[in-house]
């Protein structure tokens, strides 16, 4: 088991949010003409989901890239990055 203190894990936590605040995800697109409104790479028809899920199971960002010859790397790493962000969001339920 890992052996962190809780002020540790709370700085590695800051440290990954700061990060991914900087990032720039300018090729992550929206729309609802395209893949349902799901979150895409630059407008084409290649889901966020899709592709972290590829690198969830195991493959590589070469095998993505040779299976979607029109995808960049850069893709690969903004697609990561706004799950990750997506993932540390904190949604917030409104009272009516």
């Amino acid at each position: 088991m890992d052996e962190r203190s809780d002020t540790e894990v709370a700085k590695a936590v800051w440290f990954v949010s700061a990060k991914l605040k900087d990032m720039k995800l300018d090729r992550i697109t929206h729309n609802p003409k395209v893949m349902g409104g799901k979150p895409t790479l630059r407008g084409m028809r290649v889901t966020v989901g899709t592709v972290v899920g590829l690198v969830a199971t195991g493959s590589s960002f070469g095998e993505i890239l040779e299976a979607y010859p029109y995808l960049e790397e850069e893709d690969i790493k903004q697609a990561l990055a706004y799950a990750a962000w997506r993932a540390e969001e904190l949604e917030l339920s409104l009272s009516a």
